[in-house]
Formats: C-alpha cells, sequence, structure tokens
C-alpha cells in the first residue's frame, strides 16, 4: 500500500482495489459465508432475513438499523456448546449485550462474560443466573467487585495485585469466599491488530509469566486463603485464525499450573482459554467451525497435561464476535453518490463510523450489497462512506456494487454484529440505530432507536 498524507485508509487509489478482492460475475449473489442463515433474495430481488424483507424492515424501523437474525444465533450458541462438549461456553458480553440478548443465551444455555459493572447490570436485570457470569476487567472499582461479591457471580478474574488485595479486603468484610481466575500474560503475539492483541508482554491486562508476577499472584491467593483460586486464564486477542497461538498459551500457562502444584501441592481445577476466534467479514478470511475449534484445543490441553503430568482441568472458552458478529447485519439508505474521476465512486449511507467504528479503529473490513433490488448494471468498485464530518468516515473501503447504485437504495453490510452496537456513538450528535431481531417471520425491537430528546436529556444545559 501507497502511503497518503490523509492515512491508509485512503491508500490504495484508483479502480483496482485490494489484491484479493475479484470483480464477480454477479453483483447480486449473496455469499453465504458472510451473512446470517435466514438471509436470501426474494422473488422481488429485495433481500429477506427470516422470511422479513428488508424493505418492510426500513419502512418499519427506520434506517440505519442493526438487524439480528435470532435464529442464527441460538444456532451458533448450539454450535459452540456441542462442540466444546464438557467445557464451559462463555458468551463475551462486548461484543454486544442487551437484556434480549442474555435471555438468548440464558435460554441456549451458555455462561456469560462481562467486564463492567454496566454489564453485570444488564445480566443481572435480564434474570442470568450470577453463578454463570463471569467478571473480566483490568481496573475494577470497589464498587462493582462488592456487588459482583454480593450477588454471587461465579467466578472473577483478577488482573493485578491491587484487585487481589481489593478483592480479598471485601471478601473478608462479607464473608464470602469468591471463586476465582488469575489473568495470566503469556507473551504471545497473536496474529492480529495490535489494538486487540492482548496477550503480549507490553499491555495492561493479566500478571506476566515471563516476569514471575503470575507465580507470585498465585502463590499469594494460596497462602492468604480468602478468595478460592480455581484456575488460570489466557486470552491471546480477537480475529485470530490460527490456533497455533492457542497452542503456545495453553503450553505457558499449563506450565505455570505445574509450577504452582510443585510450590504449594495444589492442582487448579479449571482452565480458560479465552476467545477472540476469527469470523469472515470478506472472502479473504476463513473461520474455523466450532467443532475444528474444540479438536484442536482439546488436542493441545491434553498433549500439555500428559506431558506435565497434570489432571485435565474443566476447560472454558468465550466466544463473542464468532456467536453474535455473523448473525447481524447494518441495513443503511443511500443519500448519494460521488464519482471522483480517475479515482473511484463514493456512496455514501445514513450512518458511518457512529455506528461503526472499526473501520476507522482497526483498518476493519466489511463487504456490502444492494439490498432492496437487483441490478443488471455492471458492477464497479466503490467505497461506502457515512454523513459524518470525516474523510476517515469509512464503513465499507472496497466492494463493487452495480453501476446503477442509486440514492434510495438500502444497503446491507454483514458481519456487524459484533463491537459494533456496542463501540457506537453519538458523535456529531447522531442518534444511534436500533437493534431489531427477526425471527420466524416477526420483527421486534430489542433495542430502540436513540432519538434526539435522548441526546438533549444528558444536556442539562
Amino acid at each position: 500500500m501507497r502511503a497518503h498524507e490523509a492515512g491508509a485508509l485512503h491508500g490504495e487509489l484508483g479502480s483496482r482495489g485490494p489484491a484479493w478482492l475479484r470483480t464477480p460475475e454477479d453483483v447480486n449473489v449473496i455469499l453465504p459465508q458472510l451473512w446470517p442463515a435466514s438471509v436470501a433474495r426474494a422473488a422481488d430481488g429485495a433481500l429477506a432475513v427470516g422470511e422479513v424483507s428488508v424493505r418492510e424492515l426500513a419502512e418499519e424501523f427506520g434506517t440505519p438499523a442493526y438487524v439480528l437474525d435470532e435464529n442464527d444465533m441460538r444456532a451458533r450458541c448450539r454450535d459452540f456448546l456441542a462442540a466444546f462438549a464438557g467445557c464451559d461456553v462463555y458468551y463475551a458480553g462486548k461484543a454486544f449485550l442487551c437484556r434480549a440478548v442474555v435471555r438468548i443465551i440464558a435460554e441456549e444455555g451458555l455462561h456469560l462474560d462481562v467486564c463492567t459493572g454496566g454489564e453485570l447490570a444488564t445480566a443481572l436485570s435480564a434474570g442470568m443466573p450470577p453463578e454463570r457470569i463471569g467478571f473480566h476487567g483490568n481496573n475494577k472499582s470497589v464498587s462493582e467487585l462488592t456487588r459482583a461479591v454480593e450477588a454471587g457471580v461465579g467466578r472473577i478474574i483478577v488482573d493485578s495485585f491491587h484487585e487481589i488485595e481489593r478483592l480479598t479486603r471485601i471478601a473478608r468484610e462479607l464473608g464470602k469466599r469468591p471463586s476465582v481466575l488469575l489473568r495470566v500474560t503469556v507473551g504471545v503475539e497473536a496474529h492480529t491488530h495490535e489494538f486487540i492483541a492482548t496477550a503480549h508482554e507490553d499491555q495492561k491486562f493479566g500478571f506476566s509469566l515471563a516476569g514471575g508476577a503470575a507465580l507470585d499472584a498465585a502463590l499469594r491467593i494460596i497462602d492468604e486463603d480468602v478468595l478460592d483460586l480455581r484456575g488460570l486464564h489466557s486470552h491471546i486477542g480477537s480475529q485470530i485464525f490460527d490456533t497455533s497461538g492457542f497452542e503456545v498459551s495453553a503450553r505457558r500457562v499449563l506450565g505455570l499450573q505445574a509450577q504452582i502444584r510443585d510450590a504449594r501441592g495444589v492442582e487448579l481445577p479449571e482452565l480458560d482459554l479465552g476467545g477472540g476466534f476469527g469470523i469472515a467479514y470478506t472472502t479473504q478470511d476463513d473461520p474455523a467451525a466450532p467443532s475444528d475449534l474444540a479438536k484442536r484445543l482439546d488436542k493441545i490441553v491434553a498433549d500439555e497435561c500428559e506431558g506435565l503430568r497434570l489432571a485435565l482441568p474443566r476447560l472454558s472458552i468465550e466466544p463473542g464476535r464468532a456467536i453474535v458478529g455473523p448473525a447481524v447485519f447494518t441495513l443503511y439508505e443511500v443519500g448519494t453518490v460521488k464519482d471522483v474521476d480517475g479515482i473511484r465512486t463514493y456512496v455514501s449511507v445514513d450512518g458511518g463510523m457512529s455506528d461503526n467504528i472499526r473501520a476507522a479503529l482497526y483498518g476493519a473490513t466489511y463487504s456490502a450489497t444492494v439490498a432492496s433490488r437487483t441490478s443488471t448494471a455492471p458492477p464497479i468498485l466503490a467505497r461506502v462512506v457515512g454523513k459524518h464530518c470525516e474523510s476517515g468516515d469509512v464503513v465499507v473501503k472496497d466492494e463493487f456494487l452495480p453501476a446503477d447504485v442509486q440514492p434510495g437504495d438500502l444497503l446491507a453490510v454483514p458481519g456487524t454484529g459484533a463491537y459494533c452496537r456496542s463501540m457506537a456513538s453519538n458523535y456529531n450528535h447522531v442518534p444511534r440505530p436500533p437493534v431489531v431481531a427477526v425471527r420466524d417471520g416477526r420483527a421486534r425491537v430489542i433495542v430502540r432507536r436513540e432519538t434526539e430528546d435522548d441526546l438533549l436529556a444528558l444536556d442539562v444545559g
């Protein structure tokens, strides 16, 4: 990519696009690996999801809108549970959380991972059994920890010596013995964006394995005998396709488990290898099926435990993106189409970086299609951009759309279930879109659209 003074998103000038993007033979084709299971083109050419046309969704709920295929999400929950039989599957709530999602994952038998007081409050208000909640976070406040202990949260993943001290004090005051896992920084450089790689040494999470802090923390918890140390936790990053990082992580964290056994005669009964399993945003992505992931991770852990003469711990994982990401697409309306001669065509939609910051933040890539009709026009390479006052307000950097794309068309962007609504903002005072769940021919709002009154309600003048 050649350098561009406005930043990386403005590189690759011209009409060719990235090397992996191929000109489609039919611009109307829906690639199943990118879309929720029920999405297909109806006889009138419009996309339908859960037997509901996107035209109907746009008319009833407006655009932009996040559209969740509820059956697709439930099926992904079941796939992970079936693949990881005998393990605990924690849905990573930071990907996207609301009370309806809490109820879905609870009904499907998953556990829930939260990482703030707000996520914990959402989980408890939706009726999630507290013993099925894990509480993450590198800087949990005293009030957050107190609430978690009082509620009976199933496990707290401790992240610093200060947190061990806080939690020990709280446990003594409340006469409780909370279960904890120790988050370990294993020194693995995951093959992902630096902002979502979480196991290398130079970052904020966990206790360093190489520096000895992890062993010191574990022995301190065991010796004080206030907190119930159940196991170790490692998370190497997000949007990961190569399981070799998990192999290195498991080897190192189980090595620590053996050190703890040798030092105190204690074999910890649990091991959490985190999540971060990748999904397909474009045709260049090739994620593994949950069954394949399970086989690989089970073998990795079994081999290491045999070599270290450790009993097999109960394994847990934390998929978030892999469950909700592919189950959602964002529905926009095209507002303007601008052909910048000799460079590219810009297709502007009625949302943008306020509802999907990932392209600007991570350089994330997405796909898109005209959703309200089919077209016989030839494909052109376009850039889908938003309505915000930023040149970096890019939704889809490169995509082939029909040459007759025009204002009023509905445009759908798949793979937006994870981190889009969670990281949405009110930049430029734009209200955040609703989340609409569709199932068996019926659509319902599970998170309503914000209004200007909502924005002004917080402005005390």
